[in-house]
């Protein structure tokens, strides 16, 4: 009973690191889907890591991606853009059909890349030195010159951010496959993109376990999720402004001047 007992020991102890490596992944491929050097072809790139098909792939410092070639045609990932050219970062060469190709990256910042042969597969690798970021947000609403990025933790990926001004509410995507057990998001929304007592829905359902608070011009939101949400909506009392400055400028001097107009107009109807 002893040896039976010692035996099951070692083996929960033999096991633990391969569960630790499992969630420790720092390597992302990227395949170069067949068609790919075709510019009618659908997308050019597919992320295992998130199954997005833009070409963008956001890691953290010391993670590596890695592109797959599983094209018939052969290709390079060269850093830089077909515009400007190659930047001199990495270039790796013609590699045909079921090759592949690493790079890491060491550094935190935007790195995009390209074929050469074909100039129309570009995309984009972020790296960020510990919080994730959602880019560009609120772009798509008012103006389209007031946007923010996104800093966020979470062992899984938030997307595709989509703003209601009638709302004032902000919902987010939950995709990808977690990296951990730990299924709490921290979240860093700017007061300037939605402020107020902020209200949580996940999946359609309104949630209270949550923590919010104010970090100087944030908004930290602590939220307990599950690996099954898909779904998170934030509702607060003030959203990004319809109008940007120069637009709410505009306007200003807009009404200044049709006041004084008005004003010109009486004068001259009393003479």
């Amino acid at each position: 009973m002893n040896t039976l007992l010692t035996l099951l020991t070692l083996s929960s102890i033999l096991l633990i690191p391969l569960t630790v490596d499992a969630f420790a992944e720092d390597t992302y491929v990227v395949k170069i889907p067949t068609g790919a050097a075709s510019p009618d072809a659908p997308y050019f790139w597919q992320s295992v890591k998130d199954g997005a098909t833009n070409g963008v792939v956001e890691i953290l410092v010391g993670d590596t991606i890695k592109w797959q070639n599983a094209d018939t045609a052969a290709h390079t990932v060269t850093s830089g853009t077909a515009q400007d050219g190659p930047d001199d970062l990495f270039d790796s060469g013609l590699f045909p059909p079921g090759q592949q190709f690493s790079y890491t990256y060491d550094e935190i910042g935007n790195y995009p890349y390209y074929c050469i042969v074909h100039p129309w597969m570009e995309g984009t690798i972020i790296v960020t030195a510990g919080y994730s970021i959602i880019p560009d947000v609120g772009k798509s609403a008012g103006d389209g010159k007031t946007k923010f990025n996104l800093e966020y933790d979470f062992n899984r990926l938030l997307a595709n951010p989509v703003i209601d001004v009638d709302k004032k509410s902000i919902t987010f995507e939950i995709i990808g496959n977690a990296k951990s057990d730990n299924h709490d998001l921290e979240l860093r929304l700017p007061t300037t993109l939605i402020d107020g007592n902020l209200a949580i829905w996940v999946d359609g359902k309104k949630i209270t376990n949550f923590e919010q608070v104010k970090d100087g011009d944030l908004n930290v939101l602590y939220l307990p999720l599950t690996k099954d949400s898909k779904l998170l909506t934030i509702m607060g009392t003030s959203i990004v402004p319809e109008f940007g400055t120069m637009a709410m400028m505009i306007l200003g001097i807009s009404i200044i001047s049709l006041v004084i107009l008005t004003q010109k107009q009486r004068i001259h109807l009393k003479i």
